[in-house]
């Protein structure tokens, strides 16, 4: 199953997508799947398919050898008049999002490893945040090292924050937080914790991703296909 780490060795390109109907959700999934399985492209490594749980969707955490590989799939002629043409008829939006790993944490529990697979039983949460150029690393340290207290959060397994570095349907910086938790309640609750009922800690990280984030947006997943070069 792949597995995600700050070590700077592969590219990570998020690809999302939404959609307005569960329907539509299940041929994202369906074509998204039919990709992945035929995927034969010089330098990708995996592919693994997430289905929106909180809102209709789908995301592909995907891992390149390099930017030029990736650059090398956009250009070419089943991406730019078939793949393209078939998501554009049954989403919203695509956003297709170039980012670096930076930082991972993990509970002790899961050895020092996030690993992504439909094996697991993950609740997936992704979250985007818009911010400017020149806020873009205090961002990515607000959210990746100041947030060691989660690892206190009940239900909480892992997260990790990926930096934007270009994207095709965002305007834009942006970073990435991509979370594993025990299940949706468990999310859900975090998430829901009145303001005045968070740890001192939490309220000081919360106040400074507010001032730096310029918007942000997310969905909760559950990992449904994954595949890698050679299988």
């Amino acid at each position: 199953m792949p597995k995600i780490a700050a070590d700077g060795r592969h590219l990570t390109v998020l690809n999302l997508f939404s959609t307005d109907t569960d329907e539509k959700q299940v041929k994202l999934l369906a074509a998204m799947s039919e990709i992945v399985n035929s995927a034969a492209y010089d330098g990708w490594i995996s592919s693994t398919v997430h289905a929106g749980q909180g809102k209709p969707g789908t995301a592909n955490f995907i891992q390149w050898r390099s930017t030029e590989d990736l650059e090398a799939r956009y250009s070419g002629e089943e991406f730019k008049h078939r793949t393209l043409p078939l998501f554009g008829e049954i989403t919203t939006s695509i956003r297709l999002l170039q980012n670096e790993v930076v930082f991972t944490q993990q509970k002790p529990e899961l050895g020092g490893v996030t690993e992504i697979s439909p094996d697991r039983d993950d609740c997936t949460a992704i979250e985007l945040f818009g911010v400017e150029e020149s806020d873009q690393d205090d961002l990515v340290d607000a959210l990746g090292r100041s947030q060691e207290w989660l690892l206190q959060v009940p239900g909480y397994r892992s997260h990790t924050v990926l930096k934007g570095l270009r994207a095709r349907g965002l305007e834009g910086m942006f970073v990435v937080v991509y979370s594993q938790w025990d299940d949706q309640e468990a999310y859900d609750a975090f998430t829901a914790q009145p303001q005045s009922e968070r740890p001192v800690e939490r309220q000081k990280v919360d106040a400074r991703v507010t001032a730096l984030q310029t918007w942000q947006d997310s969905n909760t997943y559950r990992v449904v296909h994954t595949r890698a070069a050679g299988e």
